[in-house]
């Protein structure tokens, strides 16, 4: 069977390494690169720089990637769809959930797989902290609380802390607990003088009754990339940069302190730190929609799901806006 072939467009900052993983990645080849503002990273190589995603989709594609600014991830994406090319969409998957929905709709019109590019949900100690959910060894799971801090990225100038870093928590939290935002509380900042916001706390319920908690900033000199999963049985702890995961389990030890026995909660028991086989998330990614794409497997983030993800997200903004808690 011959190799998908596939296309980028975008091939910025982000861009460039989804062009290195179409390289890299087994039964795929890339015939085809475009940016309005030409390859700034030496991307292209042997390849010619198209203009537009009308230059891509001459190329005859059988899958293609949109890293482009999040302000035209509709009307690119719209464009592929049309085209009937299977896409996977940096996040977020638009610029507003309507926007979000049209391309929903778009894509299933055209029969063909579509995805966004959450790529948190491929770090492996995101992924196993998720297999032992499921597998029930946190028992009923309380709240989820992430951080995700540090400097500004000189990449980003279209969409605020929230849409480029909250959105992570957002979506990895939907699948961590398997429940959507129904309230969302939060409260901005806008420390660095642009017109977008660059700290948010946000405070929030799902569906299911969990509560969640996150710190996003771009104002930290140090990077803090951190979820902790509260259940009946521990806690678990996975931080994204390290690729570790921590397991803070219950423990029944009595306390012959009398301040501490009055407490009725848990007390501290063991601590272990699972072993984990890792991987590039990036490249686990770009594999999963490749099998996507071929019907091996379907493990992606669907646009269905990046939409309720930018819903919460949307949310945060109209509640640090109003001073209120939404209802979702």
């Amino acid at each position: 069977m011959a190799n998908l072939r596939a296309g980028v467009i975008g091939i910025g900052s982000m861009g460039r390494h989804h062009a290195r993983i179409m390289r890299e990645i087994d039964g795929v080849d890339l015939v085809a690169v475009a940016d309005p503002g030409g390859d700034r990273f030496g991307v292209a190589r042997e390849l010619p720089v198209g203009r537009s995603v009308e230059d891509l989709i001459a190329a005859g594609l059988d899958l293609a990637v949109v890293a482009v600014p999040t302000a035209f991830h509709e009307e690119v994406g719209l464009a592929l769809a049309a085209a009937k090319v299977p896409t996977m969409i940096e996040k977020p998957v638009a610029a507003s959930s309507q926007a979000g929905q049209r391309l929903v709709e778009a894509f299933a019109a055209a029969g063909v797989v579509a995805a966004v590019g959450h790529v948190e949900r491929f770090n492996p100690a995101i992924a196993e902290m998720r297999r032992r959910i499921q597998a029930g060894e946190l028992g009923d799971v309380y709240q989820v609380a992430t951080r995700r801090q540090g400097p500004f990225p000189a990449r980003i100038s279209d969409v605020g802390v929230i849409r480029d870093l909250a959105v992570h928590d957002i979506n990895t939290t939907q699948w961590l607990a398997d429940s959507d935002y129904v309230a969302v509380a939060a409260q901005t900042a806008y420390q660095a003088g642009r017109e977008h916001e660059d700290m948010v706390a946000i405070t929030a319920r799902l569906a299911n009754g969990v509560l969640v908690n996150h710190l996003v900033n771009w104002l930290s000199p140090n990077k803090d990339r951190s979820t902790v999963v509260t259940g009946a049985r521990g806690a678990l702890v996975a931080d994204t940069m390290g690729v570790t995961l921590t397991f803070y389990a219950n423990g029944s030890v009595s306390s012959e302190w009398e301040h501490l026995r009055q407490f009725r909660g848990v007390t501290e028991g063991d601590i272990t730190r699972y072993a984990l086989k890792t991987w590039e998330p990036l490249k686990a990614e770009g594999e999963a929609f490749r099998d996507a794409v071929l019907g091996v497997r379907d493990d992606v983030v669907t646009l269905e799901a990046g939409v309720k993800t930018l819903v919460a997200a949307e949310a945060a903004l109209e509640s640090a806006a109003s001073g209120v808690s939404v209802n979702l």
